[in-house]
């Protein structure tokens, strides 16, 4: 282990970010109700040009009248490149309740991107006597995003989460991809075989790269790795299978787009009742080595050491984390 250890991030649950346009304040009562752990009120994509300002407004009175119960609440402002950022900013932070956690800043490519953000907070902070610090949480969805992941990463201790966004990191690499997530017809390879014979294709993951890359920059600087969107809805196969890939390279949770993906993203990042039970035998049988002054253990014909319990103790803290704060 380095002298240098990685810090914990933020303790709160993270399985499920819900998405809502701000331009749809109807749909606000409905996601505080739900059952994501985090609401993400969208000022960016989902919101039309003429509707930036309803939208926001709609957002600010949201925090004060509405009763958003133990979540997270995140509001994603418009990217650093459009006219619209900076009033998300002053708006939100002069006048949005406390109950606002953390706003989210869509394509981040770079630290000076987060070091703009964070000097109008802190002025507007300062000003007005916020008594909470706001938190950040970010997207990865541009080729510089994932090239600086690391700067970005260490770039503003308000920083608690961090999103990869498929769809916009596809256009900024110029795939030829049109789908939001999962697997892309023709990224695949051929089984070996004489040329002209029937051979099966082997379907590969075109995000495996820039998760695992966004996942160990965010694990080493103590920040939440969250999986993004999903974009076909009524595909809950696929929603689960991509959830599971990223559960298990070491993200958080995921993004639902729509109501039907909650559910879906609570259990695939809630660890099952199986996974836990093994994990805890791990540590009683560690346990018990440790008190005999040994260093490794048997435990179901299988060999058991302290790398085992580290590995345990993920699983047993993620669910503690959950049932907490249920």
């Amino acid at each position: 282990m380095s002298f240098l250890i990685q810090p914990a991030p933020v303790a709160r649950p993270n399985r499920c970010q819900l998405f809502g346009p701000g331009s749809r304040p109807a749909l606000f009562p409905k996601m505080a109700a739900s059952a994501a752990d985090v609401v993400n009120l969208d000022l960016e994509d989902s919101v039309a040009p003429n509707d930036k300002d309803t939208a926001r407004e709609a957002i600010i009175d949201a925090t004060h009248s509405i009763d958003w119960n133990d979540k997270t609440v995140s509001v994603r402002i418009n990217g650093l490149d459009t006219p619209y950022w900076y009033r998300d900013v002053v708006d939100l932070l002069e006048r949005a309740s406390d109950r606002l956690d953390l706003i989210m800043i869509p394509k981040v490519g770079n630290a000076k991107d987060l070091y703009a953000v964070d000097a109008l907070v802190t002025a507007i902070e300062r000003a007005k006597g916020r008594k909470k610090p706001i938190g950040f949480e970010i997207i990865i969805e541009t080729a510089a995003g994932a090239q600086n992941l690391d700067e970005i990463a260490q770039a503003t201790p308000r920083l608690q989460a961090m999103s990869f966004g498929v769809a916009d990191y596809a256009a900024s690499m110029g795939m030829q991809v049109t789908g939001i997530g999962g697997t892309q017809a023709g990224y695949d390879m051929l089984a070996d075989g004489e040329p002209g014979s029937e051979r099966a294709l082997y379907p590969a993951d075109p995000w495996h790269y820039p998760i695992v890359k966004m996942v160990a920059a965010c694990r080493e600087h103590g920040i939440l790795p969250v999986d993004g969107p999903f974009g076909d809805f009524s595909d809950p196969d696929a929603f689960r299978a991509q959830a599971r890939r990223s559960a298990i390279l070491g993200c958080v949770g995921k993004w639902a787009i729509h109501p039907s993906q909650i559910a879906l993203a609570n259990e695939v990042f809630t660890p099952s009742a199986d996974i836990v039970a093994r994990a805890r035998a791990i540590l009683t049988a560690m346990a018990e080595a440790e008190a005999a002054g040994q260093g490794a253990a048997v435990l179901d014909g299988k060999l058991i050491d302290i790398a085992s319990a580290r590995q345990a103790k993920v699983v047993v803290d993620q669910i503690e984390l959950i049932e907490g704060s249920a």
